[in-house]
This record gives C-alpha cells, structure tokens and sequence, in this order.
C-alpha cells in the first residue's frame, strides 16, 4: 500500500517506531518481581512487555498477582530518564516518517511521565503532529477513543486514515475507528505466541511503499 493512499497515519510507539534494550526489560519486570515476591523467567519477562493480552494474564495467574497492582508497581518502578536512555529507534523508523507528508500522530499505550523524555531524547518530538498517550481517562487501545482524539487533534475527521502498530490491539483500535489496521511485526510470532491479523501485515515500514 502507498503511503500516499492515505490522508493521515497514527502510530503506535513502543515496539513500532522504538524499542528498549533487553536487559532493561529484564532489569524492570525483575524489579517489580521482587516487590510481589516472585521470579519471572526472561520469556515470562518478554510476554509481560510484549506479549498479547492473554499471554500477560496467564502469567499473572501463574504467580497469583492481579493485574492493577501489577501494572501500579510497573509504573512505579520505571524511571523516565533510564527509560528514555534504555531506547532507540528501530532502522526504518526515521525514513519511513520522513517520508510522509500527512498529517501524523502517535497514540501508545506509554505513559505521558514516560513518553515526553523518551521523545526528547530521540529528539522526535517535532516529528508527530500530535501524540496521545492512553489513560484511564482516554481509554486503553482497541478503544477507538484515543485513536479518534489524535484524529481531532489532526483536524482529519471523516479522511481515509491508516494506524500501524504490533500489538492486537492497535489493529482493534484502527478497525474501531474506522481505520485500516496495519500490524508489523516486530518479534518471531512463534515466540510472541500469537500471529496477528490486520488488514495488511508487514515486518518493516518499509513495505508500506510497496
């Protein structure tokens, strides 16, 4: 698909345009392991990070730990600064972005605390037209809410709009909102435990000029 066949783009963040270091991935959930007094293996790690909804709360009932608390203790235990050194770009991030001349945005699941000095320290925050980060106020992805605040804050309401991501829910989100849903995959679907349907299903950004 062209990116020209579109009138605007959202993104999703984490996963898709960056990502962290492994070890700090293991660094946190070992971390927030220990608060709840157990041990999560390196793939349990990955899967609480990564991994589909459903992967996440099999684990979670695996160590009795309910999820509220859990992501509590996530949040409390990530750092800006650290998180924000901890990530980079992924290599076609940036000519795939610059590439567009549409309006474009990103709604992502990382929190605003975290979000702001990840993006200032990519120096990307001029890149996007508008980024939303979902709370409990705005709702979770595949609710279409954040989606459709980003498309507000883009003054695109009723244009032909594509979201990419590579999580389920991002591809629920565009498809809630009307949006084609763009899944790239990022991670060997065998390990994720998942493959995910979308309307169009690519493994680089780069695709998208096919």
């Amino acid at each position: 698909m062209s990116r020209g066949s579109y009138d605007f783009w959202l993104l999703d963040l984490d996963g898709t345009l960056i990502d962290v270091e492994q070890q700090y991935i293991y660094d946190v959930m070992n971390t927030v392991g220990q608060r709840f007094g157990v041990s999560f293996s390196e793939w349990e790690a990955e899967m609480l990070w990564y991994g589909p909804s459903q992967s996440r709360a099999t684990i979670m009932d695996r160590h009795d730990i309910d999820p509220q608390p859990f992501w509590d203790t996530f949040h409390e235990v990530e750092q800006p600064q650290v998180r924000a050194s901890a990530s980079h770009l992924y290599p076609d991030t940036e000519q795939f972005v610059q590439s567009i001349d549409r309006p474009l945005g990103v709604v992502t699941h990382c929190q605003e605390y975290l979000t702001g000095p990840v993006l200032d320290q990519l120096d990307i925050r001029d890149w996007f037209d508008t980024v939303v980060c979902c709370s409990d106020e705005t709702g979770w992805k595949p609710d279409p809410t954040p989606v459709e605040l980003a498309m507000d804050d883009l003054g695109v309401d009723g244009g032909r709009g594509a979201l990419v991501g590579d999580d389920p829910s991002d591809v629920g989100a565009a498809w809630n909102a009307g949006l084609t849903g763009i899944h790239i995959e990022r991670r060997d679907p065998d390990r994720v435990g998942q493959c995910v349907r979308g309307d169009q299903r690519i493994r680089s950004l780069t695709e998208l000029d096919a």
